[in-house]
């Protein structure tokens, strides 16, 4: 699909450029003069950000009523069309005949309000749909048909359905070990969820393991939060980055002020290890805390036998991106201090402001919960919730094509 993607729609994009009339080029500006942009994107954010948490009974039940609404859909038209090339960086203000390919489109997507005439104009009405769309599929919102919102939209009526059905069983078997107050880690959203009596308290933008280095589904206990911590480099990591590294710049260990112990705690310069070997893997090697730590201000464990985890980053740009698989299987969390806060809250005066001046004292710092919080760590990409807004996301391991609905917790 992606490369079906990437072969026809950059020539539509230069298309695109080279067709605008003066006519469009006028109806563009006035259009985009009148539009309320921000005011969209709030609008499609509260159809999706609801208190209901991805994973839970009632999800199970709105996506029951999402599949027989597929399911009848498919049972009498078939399949809705997928986008030609030429729709390829429609925006507003834009005036063609693929504007209507787009509205209808969304009209069978329930993102747009059906209408008896449609017109060729990308107007308001158009632009608050396409900003729908990207948000159920967790893509930058910007309302342009833009590289990833044309793949979103090439995906078969059929391939949905069945991310749906699929997704329905994995929710109600994971749905029975919930208690009352859990942290959701969906993989496949790059997203954390802090839950309460049945609601989502906290939502937080994630980074996720990459595909060769998945994050893997559990179900465990979130038992400490260590401020400040050191980073102890993984086998795993010194022996497929590290080693790389220090041959491109030999001095990558000191600027981030990662030093190498032996086993009997002796400490080596990088000038001791053969870096054209794997030497290395022998040693154990540990970064400092600090702003450049890889694990930044916070790391928040919980029992598993992966040495994974959540935790704080340097890296804040990468919660920006549409995908956000670019860790080694560990979580980072954005806004870490509020989730950390909410973990501690029956430990006594940990509130956020609390949390904050830990984090600028530099002062290692291990805290166990008083009340273990449960975790799960789980592979949804398809839910709904009461208001009928069907959300999906990509299959990044592969778990939808291979059919799988249980996994080892």
């Amino acid at each position: 699909m992606a490369t079906f993607g990437a072969t026809l729609a950059m020539p539509a994009v230069v298309r695109a450029q080279e067709n605008n009339s003066i006519w469009d080029i006028f109806g563009h500006n006035r259009t985009m003069r009148d539009v309320d942009r921000e005011g969209n994107t709030a609008t499609a954010l509260s159809l999706i950000e609801t208190i209901e948490p991805i994973l839970s009974f009632d999800t199970a039940y709105n996506l029951q009523l999402a599949i027989q609404n597929y399911e009848q859909f498919v049972a009498v038209n078939g399949s809705w069309d997928l986008p030609t090339q030429e729709m390829f960086g429609l925006m507003l203000g834009h005036r063609r005949k693929q504007v209507k390919d787009l509205k209808r489109r969304l009209m069978i997507n329930g993102d747009m309000a059906v209408e008896e005439r449609i017109n060729d104009t990308f107007d308001e009405k158009l632009d608050a749909a396409v900003r729908l769309f990207q948000a159920r599929h967790g893509l930058i919102i910007n309302g342009q048909i833009d590289e990833p919102t044309y793949y979103a939209l090439n995906v078969p009526t059929d391939y949905r359905l069945n991310q749906l059905r699929l997704n329905a069983m994995r929710i109600e078997q994971w749905a029975s070990a919930l208690s009352d107050r859990y942290v959701v880690v969906n993989i496949p959203a790059a997203t954390i969820e802090a839950v309460e009596a049945s609601a989502v308290v906290q939502r937080h933008t994630a980074v996720v393991g990459k595909a060769d280095r998945a994050t893997p589904i559990l179900n465990s206990k979130i038992h400490q939060i260590k401020f400040n911590p050191f980073w102890t480099v993984p086998k795993s990591i010194i022996r497929k980055d590290l080693i790389k590294y220090m041959n491109e710049d030999p001095e990558y260990l000191t600027k981030f002020r990662i030093r190498i112990f032996d086993g009997k705690g002796n400490e080596l310069q990088p000038t001791d290890i053969d870096w054209s070997t794997e030497e290395a893997v022998q040693y154990t090697f540990r970064q400092d805390p600090g702003a450049e730590n890889s694990l930044g201000r916070c790391k928040i464990d919980f029992y598993n036998k992966f040495d994974v985890y959540l935790h704080d980053t340097p890296q804040k740009g990468l919660f920006g991106e549409n995908s956000r698989f670019f860790s080694s299987g560990c979580v980072r969390v954005e806004g870490v201090d509020q989730l950390a806060a909410w973990l501690l809250r029956d430990n006594g005066g940990w509130d956020v402001t609390n949390v904050q001046a830990a984090f600028e004292s530099n002062e290692r710092l291990d805290v166990p919960l008083n009340n273990q919080v449960p975790i799960h760590t789980t592979y949804i990409t398809a839910w709904a919730n009461r208001q009928g807004t069907v959300s999906f996301r990509d299959d990044v391991y592969q778990y939808d094509a291979a059919g799988q609905v249980t996994f080892e917790a």
